[in-house]
């Protein structure tokens, strides 16, 4: 029966087979993390070297979650840069933070570039790093640099203020501009006519 289809039939057969696209591998700011480190929640328990090799396997990030790795990761970038053991809430820390999501959520959408809201929430911490990072610039000047090293942050300056040109706005000025060049021409009118009364003035004095 094989034998007898027509090349055809094979090569709807061929065309109807679904087509497997293959995954990129995209590095992962998580892949830094070994294995055997034990989860967050279990790193400081003292039992935890006494119990069975399984138990730790399962307590370890080997069969961890993306959200537990996170924690790592997270807790790993704040050391970097925190002021002491107990600095939990300064600018540091919150950049380091924001570091951590924003690198997740950039690994996210090149998964999946169509996911907005994602997008967006990454948009919004994006900026709102850049708001602490321009604080710490302009208040600790060292302490910005440590932290855009420890954190491996190219930093840029914010362009110059620049108004979005739209039709109003250029009506507006070509009408403020033709305003100050009449009133420009009236003032140089004036100061013509009192100069000549001057001049005038002085003649007759002279006389």
């Amino acid at each position: 029966f094989h034998q007898a289809c027509s090349p055809f039939i094979q090569t709807a057969r061929c065309y109807a087979r679904p087509v497997r696209r293959k995954r990129k591998d995209i590095p992962s700011h998580l892949d830094d993390l070994p294995p055997t480190m034990l989860k967050k929640d279990y790193a400081n328990v003292p039992i935890i070297n006494s119990v069975d090799d399984v138990v730790k396997r399962l307590l370890s990030l080997e069969m961890a979650s993306q959200k537990e790795k996170m924690k790592i990761k997270t807790q790993q970038l704040v050391e970097k840069v925190r002021r002491s053991p107990n600095d939990n809430g300064s600018f540091e820390v919150q950049v380091a933070m924001l570091t951590a999501k924003i690198r997740t959520y950039e690994e996210h959408l090149q998964r999946h570039p169509k996911d907005k809201n994602n997008r967006r929430r990454m948009l919004m911490d994006i900026d709102r790093r850049k708001k602490l990072l321009a604080y710490l610039r302009r208040v600790r000047y060292d302490t910005f640099e440590n932290t855009c090293k420890q954190l491996n942050i190219q930093y840029t300056l914010p362009p110059a203020y620049c108004r979005r040109i739209t039709k109003r706005w250029v009506v507006k000025k070509a009408f403020c501009l033709k305003v100050f060049q009449e009133a420009r021409k009236l003032r140089a009118a004036e100061r013509l006519k009192q100069r000549r009364e001057w001049q005038a003035r002085a003649r007759a004095a002279k006389e």
